[in-house]
């Protein structure tokens, strides 16, 4: 009869605690929320940083291109080339940019995985989703 009384208090305590622990994990899972997001943030701001650069050496490139134009048509083909060759760089370090600044949107861009984590959490504790099925 003694371990009987042992049993129930243990589950009297467990039950207990549940509102405590609920509480944790819901505090828990906002924290990591917050923190994805904010990781998210950060690396759409680095990518749109990236594109302003790339918007800030359009113009370079533009007049480069257009130097290019002046000096091709009046046939000095040392100034026309050089030009091109300006150009070119100016092209290939926007294409860098780009790539880079297309990286960081797509990371922050990625699934939270707090949120789907919630969701597991609520389903368990509506009694529902697949974590109890058996095969």
């Amino acid at each position: 009869m003694s371990a009987e009384r042992e049993d129930e208090r243990s589950l009297f305590t467990l039950i207990g605690q549940l509102p405590d622990t609920v509480s944790n994990l819901v505090r828990a899972e906002v924290d990591q929320a917050k923190a994805e997001l904010g990781y998210k943030a950060k690396h759409f701001g680095i990518g749109s940083g990236f594109f302003v650069a790339v918007l800030v050496l359009l113009p370079f490139l533009f007049f480069c291109l257009l130097a290019a134009a002046i000096f091709a048509l009046a046939l000095v083909m040392p100034a026309w080339a050089a030009a091109l060759v300006v150009a070119g760089a100016i092209l290939l370090v926007m294409a860098g940019l780009v790539g880079i600044g297309l990286l960081n949107f797509k990371r922050g861009a990625e699934p939270l995985e707090s949120i789907e984590s919630l969701k597991s959490d609520l389903d368990a504790l509506k009694g529902t989703g697949d974590y109890d099925r058996r095969y």
